[in-house]
């Protein structure tokens, strides 16, 4: 798909399709006026036969457009105007994507960009939000699919994002800069993270990761193998990969596009490509679903390769711990102590409780191995950050406030949102062990709260957040798939540390 910017008046865009908003009782955007006015009153007369109210999400398209040049227009239902918010401008865009993509045309002008929604005036972020949405809209996981599959077909090729002044199109070319190359991280992260298990093992990973750095410049990849990390102690993660016979994989990527001086900013992920709950065994019941467990590794890769596609002068490293969690007869079992990296004993009491095993060993590991300037890990962690927040937004734990605040705040720009979680000192207690220095679980309260706790006993040192992503990193039901969440949050924040210091 090619995406482009431009000023221009809507009826004079010689194109397949011009998309325009109507706001609800029908009352239609400047945009619409002046298509309407140029047609004679055809979009007034749709409207008055009820055709098109402006609900929000609804959708007409126009054919037949006499002396117009465009051979289609498509409009919109935005809602409320005054309602008129990110949220609405999201589902507006969304009922656009849906359209386009049945559509016979090969090209569209996109005029929803022009519309004024409350609370933001930077039409950079306009087209950013527009292009991030009708690529999620459009996406399809057809990678698996047999011969005999149709794979879907789309015609449209060139979407063109109209501002309303040439003044305003550098910010629209930005937003297109930035939202391409954020949608093909989001891309990446959903293609990995739908890859079957039998697939996408841990060093299905460390190849993936091999190959980004062989295609994009300035990416430097190192792969550690289980003997590299029992020599370096990491017995916590490789604890967990005893019950696999696919090997561990510590995965290093590099981006130094920054000055010497600059301490970098270091992305950790959770990489278990399977998780069955090893001896403390899973319910079968959507057991399919735990090849997701690795949507924090996708993230990782996903903001990776936006941050070198966007060529950011920043210093990024992402580490992903990648691994199986299977039950076998050499596999950890409760009860069973492992030493960390770190050289902290771990009472197991619950196999199933995992990723904070991989990801302790790999906090660790960059401690030791940098000095970074902040270090943000991603996981789908615990069950209970989606019985805390639903669906909408990941857990956001950190021992820094301003580091807190940025990623909220950049979460909120692009609208893959997180919420602050507490994590205080007291909630370590739960992790109390009469056998070793802690516990892998607490109790039954507030377990999101106490698996990060457990974190940040490896994280003490680092100036340190952390995104519990399980109910964000993918859907279930009808719509099952991965999300690529958090690759937005992520590459906003790089974004903003790029350009706000």
């Amino acid at each position: 798909m090619e995406y482009l910017v431009k000023s221009g008046s809507p009826e004079k865009q010689r194109v397949g399709c011009v998309i325009v908003g109507i706001f609800d009782r029908r009352k239609p955007s400047t945009q619409a006026e002046a298509l309407d006015a140029a047609s004679g009153g055809l979009i007034a007369s749709v409207m008055r036969r009820g055709d098109m109210d402006g609900k929000l999400g609804q959708t007409t398209v126009l054919h037949g457009l006499g002396d117009l040049f465009c051979d289609r227009i498509l409009l919109v239902g935005c809602g409320k105007e005054r309602d008129f918010n990110t949220r609405a401008y999201q589902k507006a865009c969304a009922a656009a994507a849906a359209e386009l993509d049945a559509m016979g045309g090969v090209d569209a002008a996109f005029y929803l960009t022009e519309l004024n929604v409350r609370g933001r005036d930077d039409f950079g972020w306009s087209v950013k939000q527009a292009l991030l949405t009708i690529e999620d809209n459009f996406y399809r996981f057809e990678a698996c699919k047999g011969p005999s599959y149709e794979k879907h077909s789309r015609k449209l090729s060139r979407l063109v994002f109209q501002v309303p002044r040439r003044s305003d199109l550098p910010a629209a070319e930005r937003g297109v800069n930035e939202g391409v190359a954020t949608a093909n991280g989001v891309k990446f992260a959903k293609d990995l993270a739908n890859m079957p298990g039998n697939i996408c093992t841990p060093t299905y990973l460390a190849d993936q990761a091999t190959s980004l750095s062989d295609r994009m410049n300035g990416l430097k990849t190192q792969v550690l193998e289980e003997a590299d990390m029992e020599a370096l102690g990491m017995g916590a993660l490789l604890g967990v990969s005893r019950g696999s016979s696919q090997p561990a994989k510590l995965i290093v990527m590099e981006y130094n596009n920054g000055t010497k001086s600059d301490k970098p900013t270091v992305l950790v992920g959770k990489g278990v490509t399977f998780d069955a709950g090893g001896i403390s065994l899973k319910p079968g019941a959507a057991m399919d679903e735990m090849k997701y467990d690795m949507g924090g590794a996708a993230s990782v890769f996903g903001a990776m390769q936006a941050a070198v596609e966007m060529n950011l002068p920043i210093n990024v490293v992402g580490v992903i711990a990648a691994t199986e969690n299977l039950p076998d007869g050499d596999a950890y079992k409760p009860g069973d102590i492992l030493t960390s990296m770190s050289g902290q004993t771990i009472e197991i009491l619950n196999t199933d409780a995992e990723g904070r095993l991989a990801l302790a060993d790999a906090l660790t590991y960059v401690e030791r191995n940098y000095d970074p300037d902040a270090v943000v890990d991603m996981a789908t962690l615990t069950g209970a950050a989606v019985i805390a927040l639903g669906h909408e937004a990941a857990a956001l734990y950190g021992n820094n406030s301003p580091l807190r605040r940025a990623l909220r705040d950049a979460g909120d720009q692009v609208g893959d949102r997180a919420w602050p979680m507490p994590l205080w000192e007291e909630y370590q207690s739960d992790l109390d062990s009469n056998f070793a220095d802690m516990a892998n679980v607490g109790g039954r309260a507030g377990g999101s709260i106490t698996a990060a706790s457990f974190l940040h006993r490896f994280a003490r040192k680092l100036r340190w957040a952390h995104l519990d992503i399980a109910g964000v990193a993918w859907k279930s039901g009808k719509e099952k798939g991965a999300t690529g969440r958090p690759v937005s949050l992520l590459t906003q924040y790089l974004i903003d540390r790029t350009y706000q210091g």
